[in-house]
């Protein structure tokens, strides 16, 4: 198997693993080539071929409207990619869970026939600290809880008042919560300081900021941690912080069988030549007759355009008349999160047999937090880390070498010598990608919201937004794209 520590993956992964999994189907070889003649002019005109560009393009098509999907790749996905691990099986190198109250995502998988499995959860959790590594039960009735008496009653109070807090922080108007300028004018490390705990409950907190949102939290304001809890979840059962950091009943229950890149091959595949690679957007002008956006060769014109991805990368695009100051400034304040997935693959989860989960909670890093991301029969064996916030802007400085070197440490640490010589190992950096430039997802500092919140969703003129980071609902999330690609095409329809 090859080995893979470049943080840029092949072409062929790039394109998508379709053609290595079963029923998948890739785009046609010709329009990827760009030999298709190719239309120049839509109602709709959408940037960005990820879940919300490709949702709100299905939405637009489906109500007897045109659509034009520009993509800066020469793949789809956006913030999700498979890798092939050969004979059809593949693993996810970005965004991957989906899980229960996610039901827009898991509503369009069912509709392009694709399925899930549970994410593999049975077995001991191990718990490092203080250079000791303790098994724990990841199966009582509070799921797994750290071997920590201490720490986790300190962690249950402190998020029991989190959960409080974010109930009253209106979704479509986290600016508007009754505290919403002191939460807003604080990080999250100064309300974790405030609360007095123990250095057991701190590193608990400050590995769940990591986990959710690739950064620290002297990084992001409270207020955005408290509107994030509260996204979580659906109308009919409102968020939780429990929900976003468990597996299972968590964001993390379960997979895409073929990866969760597939969703977006068969919607853009659904879509033909109305998908576009290779065309990043460098323009967008606007005037009373209608919207022209520009890409290195082509000139697209239509009534209004849908513009999707990071809010930090669509502040690259020239914009004609200039973007409100407002907005621009927003997008000058909107930064992502710092995260390096990386995944040693081995023939067998060997782990198993020692009745282990392969998930790991660790106060040492880079790798902090792992998973068993082994296809859904189980072979090969697969071992992923998660380098996230400082260790991840650290590592991503280092030789690959060197980044292979101290990965692989840590999976020996976690579970032995049996973990040093895995048959291949796969790393994505996706600060380095640079139609991303970081994920998960992005956040915003002190300040951002309470000042520069009413222009995240805020059309301009003939300008819709769309994205993770603009959805009310699992915003960040896989579910929240798809939901925001769909508000954002009922926009652009009137």
């Amino acid at each position: 198997m090859t080995t893979k520590t470049d943080p840029q993956i092949s072409r062929r992964a790039l394109l998508g693993t379709a053609a290595a999994t079963a029923g998948a189907a890739a785009l046609p070889a010709a329009a990827q080539a760009g030999r298709t003649p190719q239309p120049t002019r839509a109602d709709v005109i959408v940037v960005g071929a990820g879940l919300a560009g490709l949702s709100a393009a299905r939405q637009i098509v489906a109500t007897g409207r045109s659509a034009i999907v520009l993509e800066a790749r020469d793949r789809v996905g956006g913030r999700t990619l498979n890798h092939s691990l050969g004979h059809g099986k593949v693993v996810e190198v970005g965004g991957q869970w989906v899980g229960p109250t996610q039901d827009e995502v898991a509503r369009l998988a069912r509709e392009l026939g694709i399925r899930t499995f549970k994410t593999y959860d049975r077995g001991n959790y191990l718990f490092y600290e203080n250079g000791k590594l303790t098994p724990y039960s990841g199966s009582g009735p509070l799921g797994p809880i750290p071997p920590d008496p201490t720490a986790v009653a300190q962690l249950a109070q402190i998020l029991g008042e989190l959960d409080t807090m974010a109930k009253t922080v209106p979704l479509a108007a986290p600016w508007k919560a009754p505290n919403a300028y002191d939460w807003d004018s604080q990080t999250f490390e100064t309300f974790k300081r405030s609360r007095g705990l123990g250095r057991g409950a701190s590193n608990l907190i400050d590995l769940a900021t990591e986990a959710v949102f690739a950064c620290e939290p002297r990084d992001i304001s409270l207020l955005h941690v408290l509107f994030y809890i509260h996204s979580a979840g659906n109308r009919r059962s409102p968020g939780n912080f429990e929900r976003l950091i468990s597996t299972g009943g968590g964001a993390q229950d379960s997979r895409f069988v073929g990866g969760s890149q597939l969703i977006s091959i068969r919607a853009a595949r659904a879509l033909g030549r109305r998908v576009m690679l290779s065309q990043p957007v460098r323009r967008i002008v606007q005037d009373r007759r209608g919207v022209t956006v520009y890409t290195d060769r082509l000139a697209v014109k239509g009534e209004a355009v849908i513009v999707t991805g990071p809010p930090a990368l669509t502040g690259l695009i020239r914009y004609e008349p200039e973007l409100p100051a407002l907005r621009a400034q927003l997008l000058q304040r909107f930064p992502q999160g710092s995260a390096i997935k990386i995944e040693a693959v081995y023939p067998r989860p060997f782990w198993r047999a020692h009745g282990l989960a392969g998930q790991v909670t660790s106060d040492t890093g880079p790798i902090k937090i792992t998973f068993d991301n082994s296809p859904p029969d189980g072979t090969p064996g697969v071992l992923l880390g998660f380098a996230e916030g400082h260790d991840a802007r650290v590592l991503g400085s280092l030789p690959a070498a060197e980044r292979r070197r101290r990965a692989l440490e840590c999976f020996v640490r976690y579970f032995g010598r049996q973990a040093a010589r895995p048959a291949g190992y796969i790393e994505m950096n996706w600060s380095a990608e640079p139609w991303t430039r970081g994920c998960y997802v992005g956040y915003t500092p002190p300040g951002v919201l309470t000042d520069f919140g009413t222009a995240i969703r805020a059309p301009f003129g003939r300008i819709h937004w769309a994205g993770a980071e603009t959805s009310e609902i699992w915003n960040g999330y896989m579910d929240g794209a798809v939901r925001s690609g769909q508000r954002a095409a009922r926009e652009a329809l009137g």
